[in-house]
C-alpha cells in the first residue's frame, strides 16, 4: 500500500473513532440537550462552587481552622476587594468566552453541513485569535490597575484590590485560552472531556487557595494566585489534548495557516456579539457598584452584591449548562437546514430549564438564613448578615423566568445569530438593569434594596422579550424552509 493510502486509511480510521459527539450533535434534539448539558452541569457546578468557596476563603472562614487569624487581607473588605476586580475579571471571562462561543458556534454548523475541513480551520483562527486579543488585554489592564480601581471607588480596599487584579491580569493568557479551548471541546460535542477539565481546574483551585490564603500568609492576594495557577496547569492539560495527543474531531495544522476572511467574519458575527454580550454583563456589574455607593451601600453594600450574586450564579449554572446544550444542537440543527429539530431543542431546553429554576428558587428563598450565616462568619461581616439574606430572597424571584432568555440567547448564537443576542442582552442589562436602578436610586429613593429589585424586574422583562423574539425567529425560518 503506498504512502497515499496509508494516509488517507489512518485519516478515515481517525474520523470513525471521533465521531461518537458528532453524532450526538445530529441525533435526537432531546436527547442530545441531555446528554451535553449534563456534563456542562456537573462542570459548572464545580466551578461555580470554587467560585462560592473562594469567597469563603476570603471572607475569613477557614482562618481558626488554619490557626491563621493575624492573616491580613481577609473579611468583609477582602470580599469588597474582590468585588471590585470581579467587573474586570468578567471582562476576562466575557471576550474569551465570547470567542469560543463564535468559534464553536461555527464548528457545530460546519458539522451539520458535513464540511470537516470547515471546522478545522475554524477551530485553528479561534486559537490564534484569542491568543493574540489576550496579550494585548491582559497587559494593558495589569498597567493601568491603580487608576482603574480608585476611579472606581475603591478607597479603603484600593490596595488589596489593585494586588488581587494584578495577578489575575498577569494570567489572564492562560483565562483566555482555557475557555476557548472549551467551547471548541463543546462545538465538536465532546462535553464530556470539557467537563473532566473544567472539574480538574475547580478541584484544584479549592485546594490552593486556602495554602496560599493561609498557610503562605498571602491574603486575598494569594487567592488570585490560586486562581491563576489551577487555571494554568488546566490549560497545559488542554494543550495536550487539542496539539499533541490529536484524538479531537477538529484538527490543528498551523505550519500553513493564513488568516481567511471569511472565516474571521463567520467567528466574529457570533463571537463578538456574545462578547459584548458577556461585557454588557460585566459593565452592568461596574455600574451597578458605582449605583450601589451612590445609593449609600459604601463598600458593605458591594460585598453584599459581590456575595448575593455568586449564590445567584449557582442558582442558574443548570440554565447556562443547558445554554452550551442549546447553541452546539441548534448550530448543527441549523447547519443542516433541520428548523423542526431545532425548534424542539429550544422549547425542551427551556421546558427542563424552567422546572429546575422553580424549584432552585424555591429552595434557596427556604434556606437562605442558613447560606448567609455561612458568609458572615467573621465578626466585620456579621453587619451585613440581615441584608445579605434580603438580597438572596429577593434575587430568587428572577431565576425561573431566565429560562426562557438564556435559551433564547444561545439559540441565536447557535444559528449565527449572534446580533440579537447581543440586542436581548443589552436591553436587559444596559438599558433595563441600569435605567431601572438609576430610578429606584434618585427618583423613589429606595436605597440598595431598590437596586435587587430593579435587577430582578429587569431580568424578568428581558427575557420575555428574548423568547417572544425567539419564537418569531423560529418560525420564519420554517416557513422559508416550506416555501424553497
Amino acid at each position: 500500500m503506498n504512502d497515499s493510502a496509508l494516509f488517507k486509511t489512518d485519516t478515515l480510521s481517525k474520523l470513525d473513532m471521533q465521531t461518537q459527539g458528532v453524532k450526538t450533535l445530529l441525533g435526537e434534539p432531546k436527547k442530545a440537550v441531555i446528554k451535553l448539558a449534563i456534563p456542562m452541569i456537573i462542570a459548572m457546578s464545580a466551578h461555580t462552587i470554587y467560585n462560592l468557596v473562594d469567597a469563603l476563603w476570603v471572607s475569613g472562614f477557614g482562618a481558626d481552622f488554619f490557626s491563621a487569624t493575624d492573616v491580613p487581607d481577609i473579611g468583609t473588605g477582602a470580599l469588597a476587594a474582590v468585588g471590585f476586580v470581579l467587573p474586570f475579571f468578567m471582562m476576562i471571562m466575557s471576550i474569551s468566552t465570547g470567542i469560543g462561543i463564535g468559534g464553536g458556534s461555527a464548528i457545530s454548523r460546519r458539522i451539520g453541513a458535513k464540511d470537516k475541513e470547515g471546522a478545522d480551520n475554524i477551530a485553528i483562527h479561534s486559537i490564534i485569535v484569542i491568543l493574540l486579543i489576550a496579550i494585548i488585554f491582559s497587559i494593558l489592564l495589569y498597567i493601568f490597575a491603580d487608576r482603574i480601581f480608585i476611579s472606581i471607588g475603591a478607597e479603603q480596599t484600593a490596595n488589596m484590590a489593585i494586588s488581587y487584579g494584578r495577578v489575575i491580569f498577569a494570567g489572564g493568557i492562560v483565562i483566555f485560552f482555557t475557555n476557548v479551548a472549551y467551547a471548541i471541546l463543546r462545538g465538536e460535542g465532546d462535553a464530556k472531556r470539557a467537563m473532566y477539565a473544567m472539574m480538574f481546574g475547580a478541584g484544584l483551585n479549592i485546594v490552593l487557595d486556602p495554602i496560599f490564603i493561609y498557610i503562605f500568609g498571602l491574603g486575598v492576594t494569594g487567592a488570585a494566585y490560586a486562581t491563576v495557577l489551577s487555571m494554568g496547569i488546566t490549560s497545559t492539560i488542554l494543550i495536550y489534548w487539542l496539539f499533541f495527543r490529536k484524538d479531537t474531531y477538529v484538527s490543528f495544522k498551523f505550519h500553513d495557516f493564513k488568516f481567511s476572511k471569511d472565516i474571521l467574519k463567520d467567528i466574529f458575527r457570533v463571537g463578538l456579539p456574545a462578547s459584548f454580550q458577556q461585557l454588557s454583563m460585566s459593565f452592568t456589574m461596574l455600574v451597578i457598584i458605582i449605583i450601589i455607593n451612590i445609593a449609600g451601600g459604601g463598600e458593605d453594600g458591594v460585598a453584599i452584591y459581590n456575595t448575593g450574586w455568586r449564590v445567584a450564579m449557582i442558582a442558574i449554572l443548570p440554565l447556562l449548562g443547558l445554554a452550551t446544550a442549546v447553541t452546539s444542537v441548534t448550530g448543527a440543527a441549523y447547519g443542516a437546514r433541520s428548523y423542526e429539530k431545532l425548534n424542539t431543542t429550544y422549547m425542551y431546553a427551556i421546558k427542563i430549564g424552567l422546572i429546575i429554576e422553580i424549584f432552585i428558587g424555591i429552595t434557596i428563598f427556604v434556606i437562605a438564613p442558613l447560606i448567609t450565616a455561612v458568609f458572615t462568619t467573621t465578626p466585620d461581616a456579621v453587619r451585613i448578615q440581615s441584608d445579605l439574606e434580603i438580597f438572596l430572597k429577593i434575587t430568587c424571584l428572577f431565576y425561573p423566568g431566565a429560562a426562557f432568555g438564556i435559551a433564547s440567547s444561545a439559540m441565536f448564537q447557535g444559528t449565527g445569530k449572534g446580533i440579537y443576542a447581543l440586542i436581548t442582552t443589552l436591553l436587559r442589562t444596559i438599558v433595563l438593569s441600569i435605567v431601572l436602578s438609576l430610578i429606584s436610586t434618585y427618583y423613589f429613593n429606595a436605597g440598595i434594596i431598590g437596586i435587587w429589585w430593579s435587577l430582578v424586574t429587569a431580568n424578568l422583562i428581558g427575557s420575555v422579550i428574548s423568547f417572544a423574539w425567539g419564537k418569531i425567529y423560529i418560525h420564519k425560518l420554517q416557513i422559508l424552509r416550506q416555501s424553497t
